[in-house]
């Protein structure tokens, strides 16, 4: 009677896989599911005012339900799982410096919406597995946009133009090494922004990793 308890107890606790729902290994991503991901070559994405920019894995099926669900649908608990797939990419880099980690900030209308920005509870789990600080208020944005992927390339310059600030009120050496964490990256608009608005105050050392690339870009 017992065991036959604790069997049945075992069938309600388990963790299915978020994504097949399979209850045979009792993670948030089972062995299958996993292997569906496509990462690529640890290496240079592309560069930008010679920042170099890195990709984790193509934009597909799972990667594609992993952003949406974390974004959009409160799937907090995906966030862990996020943050590995980008900290197990960025060990394979052996990049030594220490960094400090902007997550790309949305504006205060869409906090309002959604209550998070995704991307703070990445770099939180990010931060824990790699040791590096964190800062979510450096990099701040002052231009509610319209949704990038909705537009051209010409459209979307015009659209994120202006759009990011930096926080006068933090005092940051101009010397830190920076690392910007984002969900992906197409035409590369959005960091190329970003890298802008910190280099025009004074930030040279800056570095970009996101989760994701759609694979027409490679």
């Amino acid at each position: 009677m017992i065991k036959f308890i604790e069997k049945l107890l075992n069938l309600i606790y388990v963790q299915p896989c978020y994504f097949c729902k399979s209850i045979k290994e009792d993670k948030i991503i089972c062995s299958r599911c996993y292997g569906k991901i496509h990462f690529l070559p640890a290496g240079v994405f592309r560069k930008n005012e010679e920042c170099n920019i890195y990709a984790c894995t193509i934009y597909d099926e799972i990667i594609k339900k992993l952003i949406k669900d974390l974004k959009y649908h409160n799937q907090r608990r995906l966030a862990p799982l996020f943050a590995y797939i980008m900290a197990n990419y960025w060990k394979k880099l052996g990049l030594m410096q220490n960094y400090l980690i902007l997550p790309v900030p949305i504006h205060k209308s869409r906090m309002k919406e959604r209550k998070y920005n995704h991307m703070d509870i990445v770099a939180q789990e990010f931060s824990k597995i790699t040791n590096y600080k964190l800062n979510k208020d450096f990099l701040i944005r002052i231009k509610d946009t319209e949704k990038q992927y909705k537009l051209h390339k010409q459209e979307r310059i015009k659209n994120i133009k202006n759009a990011f600030d930096i926080n006068k009120n933090i005092n940051l050496d101009k010397n830190t090494h920076l690392l910007i964490l984002d969900d992906i990256t197409s035409t590369g608009i959005t960091l190329e922004e970003i890298i802008r608005v910190l280099k025009k105050n004074g930030y040279c050392n800056i570095t970009a990793l996101t989760l994701a690339t759609p694979d027409i870009w490679n």
